[in-house]
């Protein structure tokens, strides 16, 4: 197991690398700048500015010296948040989008995991229809309409929650957010499970458990659930990232001061180093729950062993 771990970390290093390559000089092929705004600056200005954030330099040499420091932990200045480097923006801003991101994954997973299992055990019931008729309508409508309506509804109509602003980073404050952010992935979840505990219901160790005498809900716990979990654990590694990097629709429409609201704006206006350092961030957190995924993978399913 242990060379299995190095060997993954052994090869998220090429595979960054070619991420950070492409994104690079793919960012380069967008036609403007971060300094060709709407009002066109002097020239004699914008040849300073190029000169001062080396963007007269050849796209080689950019690159050379922005793997440099990267290297050394710099991911450069913002050209947009001028008083800024990237650095401090990703650390003052990413702790917000952890702590939804993380509450979102919890009720995504758990909520989808309890949802699909329920909807397995009484299949072609009435209960089984309405929890693929709200996982259709869950991963069918956008963020950007669930978010404003529950605002609406639980805030401006009902007045029992804040709709918007961290606040004092309260459970009141978040729950609305946490919610709009957590439905679409709550919904995939519940259909996975539904689909995975079905199949595995009707596997033959499952078949055996039971006219061995073993209790119901020993055999569905222990066994059925441990491989119907596995379509999860599988699509669990992209979901974390997307939810503990920050959704900008969430952000914007919560007020919320998080990474997704920056990046976003950072690509509008070419701030490349937001940008790419935002870039650098996500790909990390894939590669670390990759791995964990496969861990994890290994550990629920004996027929997989990591040499």
């Amino acid at each position: 197991m242990l060379s299995f771990v190095l060997k993954r970390l052994a090869s998220a290093i090429p595979t960054l690398f070619v991420i950070v390559t492409l994104s690079f000089f793919l960012m380069r092929q967008v036609p403007g700048g971060p300094f060709n705004l709407a009002r066109p600056l002097p020239p004699q200005t914008m040849e300073n500015l190029n000169r001062v954030y080396h963007l007269d330099d050849p796209v080689w040499q950019q690159y050379l010296s922005y793997i440099w420091n990267v290297l050394h932990g710099d991911f450069g200045p913002s050209y947009v948040y001028r008083d800024y480097t990237v650095s401090e923006i990703i650390l003052q801003k990413l702790p917000y989008s952890l702590q939804l991101g993380s509450m979102a994954l919890l009720l995504a997973v758990v909520g989808g995991i309890l949802i699909g299992t329920i909807a397995a055990l009484r299949q072609n019931s009435i209960v089984d229809v309405a929890v693929t008729a709200i996982g259709n309508i869950g991963i069918t409508i956008p963020n950007f309409v669930i978010g404003p309506v529950l605002a609406l509804v639980f805030g401006q109509i009902l007045h029992w929650l804040p709709t918007g602003s961290w606040g004092d980073g309260s459970f009141s404050y978040l729950l609305l957010p946490m919610i709009t952010l957590a439905l679409p992935e709550l919904a995939t979840f519940a259909r996975l499970m539904r689909g995975s505990m079905l199949e595995a219901l009707h596997a033959d160790h499952i078949r055996t458990a039971k006219a061995y005498g073993l209790p119901a809900k020993l055999t569905i716990i222990a066994h059925a659930m441990r491989a119907g979990i596995l379509p999860i654990v599988t699509y669990l590694a992209p979901a974390a990232a997307s939810l503990l990097t920050g959704s900008v629709v969430v952000e914007k429409v919560f007020g919320i001061p998080g990474v997704g609201k920056d990046f976003v704006e950072g690509a509008l206006n070419r701030d490349y180093t937001l940008v790419m350092g935002t870039v650098v961030l996500v790909s990390v957190f894939i590669i670390v729950f990759n791995l964990i995924v496969d861990l994890i993978y290994a550990w629920l399913d004996p027929r997989v062993r990591h040499d």
